[in-house]
């Protein structure tokens, strides 16, 4: 009975009696954290409490008010897990933004922290245990995250021993009708959303985070995604599922630095068919196990993305990397003109406050890119007998 008035009281979402306020008046703007089309994240001092705070602020003309009620309301009665941002009781409106306050992440977001040839595997561990626990929460209430991603992952320790998940925009109830999240980055995408054609809509499941899960302990510990999509255009992602579906016993060269147990828990968690995918608590059972072969990690790079086929020559690889990626970054400046305009808007309001902005969404893009493009100075491995 208490779970389920525990999750009867999480999808009671209230209408947030909203103020307008002055920033200015209550706040000093100290920084930029983020930008994108749709939001700042300011980092501010509280001037009557002498708080440091962190600021999201939403532009009115791109979010309902009703979206930005869900958002707040998931995102604070969720912060009480210990790896879910806290988010304070404190939102209100301010002249055209949306605006909730939450916890300062001083050591900022998860793609800060990853680079070419990843992070330790002592280091991935930590990130995938307490990952599954906030996701695992989520789940427990019937919800799905929709988003998971290195940004939305804040660190605050610097050997990872506490991080927390962030930013439930996306966030809605299991069996929820939707379309495509357009901010989630393509190669995060479980096959069965990167099949949908534009703006087709189709019922949210749990097993969707259970995938991007996948995906990110994937790049923690090598430093990029294993394929740019998850459908039959990519050859990479295609030599996994043949070997995921055991028709060939070798293992995709991204792969082969891992040892049998590793391997084990991405194919359960990255099965095709999200039916049979594993939960996140799939994650609890090899968190005592090796991920990282000694015997391979030396010959086998992780690098090997998208195109990169038993044949394929490490420039060919480098070159369908690069195009893949820039055609991504080119994509961002195919926004609407409302977008500019809302973006623009918000600017003019922050630069009224004295606070200059140059933070932008393609270059928060570029930054997390960068170690998949530190890939191209090195030769893919030939392996023999392949």
């Amino acid at each position: 009975m208490k779970n389920r008035d525990r999750e009867y009281g999480i999808h009671n979402i209230q209408k947030t009696r909203l103020d307008d306020i002055d920033i200015s008046a209550e706040y000093d703007i100290q920084s930029t954290l983020a930008e994108g089309s749709f939001a700042r994240i300011l980092l501010v001092r509280h001037r009557r409490t002498s708080t440091k705070v962190v600021l999201k602020a939403i532009h009115m003309e791109l979010t309902a008010e009703s979206e930005f009620n869900r958002e707040y309301h998931y995102s604070y009665y969720l912060s009480p897990h210990p790896n879910i941002l806290s988010v304070y009781p404190v939102a209100f409106t301010t002249e055209n933004c949306f605006v909730f306050a939450q916890e300062y992440a001083p050591l900022g977001d998860l793609s800060g922290s990853v680079r070419a040839g990843g992070l330790s595997e002592l280091y991935c561990k930590r990130i995938a245990e307490q990952l599954a626990s906030a996701v695992g929460f989520l789940h427990s209430l019937k919800l799905v995250h929709r988003d998971l991603k290195l940004e939305n992952v804040l660190v605050f320790a610097a050997d990872m021993s506490l991080i927390k998940l962030c930013d439930f925009g996306a966030t809605v109830r299991e069996g929820t009708l939707v379309t495509k999240h357009r901010c989630t980055w393509q190669p995060f995408l479980p096959p069965e959303i990167c099949e949908l054609v534009s703006n087709e809509r189709y019922e949210c499941k749990l097993t969707s985070d259970c995938w991007q899960l996948g995906i990110i302990i994937f790049v923690c510990m090598t430093g990029c995604p294993p394929w740019q999509s998850a459908d039959i255009s990519d050859g990479a992602y295609c030599n996994f599922m043949r070997w995921q579906k055991r028709k060939t016993t070798k293992v995709p060269v991204q792969f082969r630095a891992f040892t049998s147990r590793f391997l084990r828990m991405l194919r359960r968690l990255l099965e095709r068919k999200p039916d049979k995918r594993a939960s996140v608590t799939e994650i609890n059972k090899y968190l005592k196990d090796m991920w990282m072969d000694r015997k391979t990690s030396g010959r086998a790079s992780s690098c090997g993305v998208a195109g990169a086929g038993a044949g394929a020559s490490s420039s060919a690889i480098a070159i369908s990397r690069r195009e893949s990626i820039n055609m991504y970054l080119n994509q961002l400046d195919d926004k609407t003109h409302l977008v500019d305009e809302s973006k623009n808007r918000l600017k003019k309001l922050l630069t009224g406050y004295g606070l200059e902005t140059t933070i932008d969404q393609k270059a928060m893009t570029k930054r997390v890119w960068e170690w998949l493009l530190q890939c191209d100075h090195q030769a893919i491995p030939r392996f023999e007998n392949v």
